[in-house]
């Protein structure tokens, strides 16, 4: 097999699965674990996937900034966000960060529950504004247009004055080996003081989070407390969660 072929083939095993194995290519491919190894420092070095110990992982997807990302599978994001908002208990205080899926859980938590979120996103808290039982706490910081989010020192600080008994996390990446990732430090940054002020954490993912990662750890993966899927999420991907002790629930 010629070196183009065996990493086609390996593209198309992480687009499937998420992850590969150098000890399993090496025999399917009757090959060297130096040679798919080099296979995997070559797609890694193309922007195809993530060297992690032992194989690969796929790139968390870069979707763009948050008003593209809102376009992209609404319906699918609705359906997560119903699913998730369903989660929510009167009387919590929760944190939800920015992105396109925590906008549709924000937009789906029942009117008729009284609860206090605490957020950095402006179009979360725009979306709650004709919820008459939600208290909204906006944090400051400087806003990040391409992040939808308020980001850096100030909105640190903000974030350690709250003690939330959810937190409902965006994600970048996420994989029951790597955990939870993402693709901005500053992002980061926030998302783990926020994990570190909250009394559990919720994540409502679409498929192709699943199984990848990005550059900047946010958890360990049986850090979080509930994971919402969409109903295609793949058996063995399932499994992996809730070996950990994650509570698995699937959307729609």
């Amino acid at each position: 097999m010629l070196t183009e072929e065996r990493q086609n083939r390996i593209l198309r095993y992480l687009s499937e699965q998420g992850r590969v194995l150098a000890a399993d290519l090496a025999v399917e491919f009757d090959v060297s674990e130096d040679t798919v190894r080099r296979d995997l420092r070559e797609l890694a070095s193309a922007g195809h996937c993530r060297r992690v110990y032992g194989g690969a992982l796929a790139t968390a997807p870069d979707l763009g900034p948050i008003p593209a990302r809102i376009e992209t599978r609404s319906v699918a994001k609705q359906q997560l966000g119903r699913a998730a908002a369903a989660l929510v208990r009167a009387g919590q205080t929760v944190f939800i960060d920015a992105g396109s899926t925590n906008l549709a859980v924000a937009s789906a938590l029942p009117r008729d529950t009284a609860l206090t979120v605490v957020t950095n996103a402006p179009a979360v808290a725009l979306a709650l504004a004709e919820h008459p039982l939600c208290t909204t706490m906006l944090l400051g910081g400087i806003y990040d247009r391409a992040k939808g989010a308020c980001l850096g020192a100030a909105t640190l600080r903000e974030v350690r004055q709250v003690y939330a008994d959810l937190f409902i996390l965006g994600t970048c990446g996420l994989d029951a080996d790597m955990g939870v990732t993402a693709l901005d430090p500053g992002e980061a940054e926030i998302k783990r003081a926020m994990l570190e002020q909250s009394g559990q954490l919720l994540i409502a993912a679409t498929g192709d989070k699943l199984g990848t990662v990005a550059p900047f750890r946010i958890a360990e993966a049986r850090e979080v407390t509930h994971l919402v899927l969409e109903p295609d999420a793949h058996s063995d991907m399932i499994a992996s969660f809730e070996a950990l002790g994650i509570a698995v629930s699937i959307a729609g």
